[in-house]
């Protein structure tokens, strides 16, 4: 029996060996990390000069990220990313907390070093969310990464960075599309254009290749999809959402959360290229009133007159909190800067982010939602006057900044948009002592620790933060994304007239292509500077003579081209209205003529601010003049020109139109959502059947827009043309007629 004893342990000895057996291998890379590849294990990269060394247990290894010299659970990547969270969480003081509480501002990435502010931000503040803007280039954008990730990797816990971004897939009209060649990155159609196409699995799969795509140049988090439901015609971020149909928004948010988060075959769905979808904005800010945006005090307030607050949520909960892939719901959600006007039982009207019951009554508790919830960027900030691209800090106005990081660390908020400073944070959490105790602050603190943390481990951002710029310069935009990106423009390209089958024009014309005046016009939200006003031509000459034969006489033209853009009427607030004794408000226009608001709301359905003396933004009897009529007289001109030769308009649409100007001089019209001007010229020419439907509506006038709810979808008397076709939602053309396939019957 000793000796069947003595084997036993023998064996067992010789077993426990085997599974001690190093399981991993460690390379030096030129990139300037180690790199540690171990089997049935997940690559650890670290960076020699941030102090981190190697702890191995059971033959695998593992990063000593806080350098005590043993295996925390937090660094355990065999544990569940909810127990490493709770335990780093556990370890950090307040003050890194604070820093985990941060959404740093822009930042640009012009070459791979770390800005002096960017070092302040993420050594003495502890930040860690970073927003990306601009980078050089994609290899810019990976050395860049590792160098944060190799700077942060060296300070406290080791936590490292989660770069985020806006939406950068996004096309221009002048850009081009060669087949086979690449590019800085995909370029796809607007929220807008996807929808159009009415195909969740476009827009899934668009996901699925903008999170390699981010994931290449160290992004983790995506502030996107924005799936407010767009009810409101006149709001200037229309052209960001998928339209305004309640069904078709749950289905492209879905899909689009499922695209970015799900890594395919990964178990969970979490794996080396998911990404976090910061889903925005919760209630929705479809329902501006007047269309006036949220960004500036003159847009602060969201209204129901229909009392449809439902469908606005939808997307959210039936969406993006209930996803088909492994990663279950969307991880993260933004509040809107909008005051939702009557939507609190308890008549508190405060911006989004400062409202407990809609961010933990209802988001929280009866939604389910657990994630990250992050404020819009700024909304702590002061706000100087009406007009002032600042501070957002509606219904909190008189407070002062720290009391206001109280307010929405009380309403169930976790991090702050835009905030680079710990230093209000601090002081919101002394409040929470003075109010409630040290032990229930230090709980509410690390409640928002563990959520913010999980994002990082459950994108394997833990363990491997680093890239290698030359398999980045690889993936973004190879080949084969640059051509699903511009499939799918031509996909969403609508057509909505086509009198006498006048288009496709396949074969090799002349054509006229007359300049257009491109007038003066300010960066969207503060961005991008003042253009100058200019006469151009809209599309390049060498573009088009691969299509076409170009003629400047349009004495001689086959067909004219005619490229304009959508009425621009401003903001719905005129400074100089309120300089001359009025209140300031105006309307804003879909038309190219000046309108006159004879029909809008005598009293408005919400108002006030402490800088008024008045509660009433009616803009009743007012007029508004577009700063591109040009394009309507440009339509007109043309149509004289040509002689009764076709005419065929193409409009860059960002939201709905009022066609009945521009449609009696076109013989076709083609409407594109954030595409290429080869995209709109390979419909025109026959290359590519047009597929798209109109996710939104096109209004018959200003009345009926005036006359519709804010929060109501598909309420607009439509515009019909002159073969009695009615832009209404999903209608387009192709070239046997009127679209009625199986996306039209799903969704009309």
């Amino acid at each position: 029996m000793k000796k069947i004893a003595t084997y036993i342990a023998i064996a067992a000895g010789v077993l426990l060996c085997a599974s001690c057996a190093q399981k991993w291998e460690e390379t030096a890379t030129a990139d300037g990390y180690n790199l540690v590849t171990q089997k049935d294990g997940p690559a650890l990269g670290y960076s020699p000069q941030s102090g981190v060394q190697l702890i191995t247990k059971g033959g695998y290894a593992f990063k000593d990220l806080n350098r005590n010299g043993k295996l925390d659970v937090y660094e355990d990547w065999r544990k569940s990313p909810e127990r490493r969270a709770a335990d780093l969480a556990s370890q950090l003081s307040i003050e890194e907390i604070a820093g985990l509480m941060l959404y740093s501002g822009h930042q640009s990435v012009p070459n791979e070093n770390i800005s002096d502010a960017q070092r302040k931000f993420l050594s003495e503040d502890n930040l860690r969310a970073v927003l990306v803007t601009s980078v050089a280039s994609p290899e810019i954008a990976a050395k860049w990464n590792n160098n944060v990730q190799a700077f942060v990797e060296g300070l406290g816990h080791g936590i490292p960075a989660n770069n985020s971004s806006d939406p950068r897939n996004e096309t221009s009209a002048t850009a081009e599309f060669n087949a086979g060649s690449g590019g800085r990155i995909s370029q796809w159609p607007t929220s807008l254009g996807m929808a159009a196409t009415f195909d969740p699995d476009l827009v899934e799969e668009f996901g699925r290749i903008a999170s390699k795509e981010y994931r290449a140049l160290g992004i983790a988090t995506a502030l996107s999809p924005q799936i407010d439901l767009a009810t409101e015609p006149r709001w200037s971020r229309f052209n960001g959402t998928f339209g305004e149909d309640p069904d078709l928004d749950v289905d492209m948010a879905r899909a689009y959360v499922d695209g970015f988060q799900t890594t395919e075959g990964a178990e969970g769905g979490w794996g080396a290229e998911s990404v976090n979808a910061m889903i925005k904005h919760w209630p929705s800010g479809g329902p501006e009133e007047g269309g006036r945006d949220a960004h500036y005090n003159y847009g602060k307030y969201s209204v129901y007159p229909g009392n449809n607050f439902s469908d606005h949520i939808r997307a959210f909960v039936e969406g993006a909190f209930n996803l088909k892939g492994g990663t279950g719901k969307a991880t993260a959600v933004m509040p809107y800067y909008t005051i939702s006007t009557g939507i609190d039982p308890s008549g508190k009207n405060v911006g989004n982010s400062y409202n407990r019951y809609l961010i933990t009554d209802l988001l929280r508790n009866k939604y389910g939602f657990e994630g990250v919830v992050c404020t819009d960027w700024g909304i702590t900030g002061d706000n100087a006057t009406i007009y002032s691209f600042d501070g957002k800090c509606w219904g909190m106005e008189t407070l002062t900044v720290p009391e206001r990081h109280y307010e929405v660390i009380k309403a169930g908020v976790d991090q702050f948009g835009g905030n680079n400073d710990k230093g209000p944070v601090l002081e919101a959490y002394q409040m929470w002592v003075r109010d409630n105790g040290e032990k229930d602050a230090r709980a509410r603190f690390e409640q928002s620790a563990v959520r913010l943390l999980m994002n990082s481990f459950r994108t394997g951002l833990f363990e491997n933060p680093y890239l290698d710029p030359a398999r980045t310069a690889q993936i973004v935009g190879n080949p084969e994304f640059m051509a699903k990106g511009y499939e799918a423009q031509l996909k969403s390209v609508v057509m909505l007239k086509n009198h006498g089958s006048v288009l496709p024009k396949t074969q090799k014309l002349k054509v006229y292509v007359p300049k257009r005046l491109y007038p003066a016009r300010g960066g969207m939200f503060g961005f991008g500077g003042t253009s100058q006003a200019r006469w151009d031509y809209p599309v390049s000459k060498e573009l088009v003579e691969k299509y076409y034969e170009w003629t400047d006489d349009p004495r001689k033209a086959d067909f004219a081209l005619v490229f304009i853009q959508a009425p621009g009427s401003g903001s719905g607030y005129s400074r100089e209205d309120a300089e001359n004794g009025g209140n300031g408000y105006v309307p804003i226009s879909l038309q190219y003529l000046p309108y006159t608001a004879s029909t809008a709301r005598e009293v408005s359905l919400a108002g006030g601010d402490p800088k008024e003396n008045f509660t009433n933004r009616s803009y009743r009897g007012k007029t508004v003049t577009t700063d591109n009529v040009s394009d309507l007289e440009l339509v007109i001109s043309t149509k004289r020109q040509m002689g009764g030769r076709p005419v065929i308009v193409c409009m860059s649409v960002s939201k709905p139109v009022v066609m009945s100007e521009v449609e009696p001089y076109a013989d076709a019209i083609v409407i594109g959502m954030g595409v290429q001007n080869q995209a709109v010229l390979d419909i025109v020419s026959g290359k590519t059947e047009p597929s798209g439907l109109l996710p939104m509506q096109m209004p018959a006038n200003m009345e009926t827009v005036e006359a519709q709810f804010e929060d109501v979808p598909r309420d607009m008397e439509c515009y019909v043309d002159a073969d009695g076709n009615r832009y209404d939602f999903a209608f387009g053309l192709n070239w046997k007629g009127v679209i009625n396939d199986a996306r039209v019957e799903k969704y009309k």
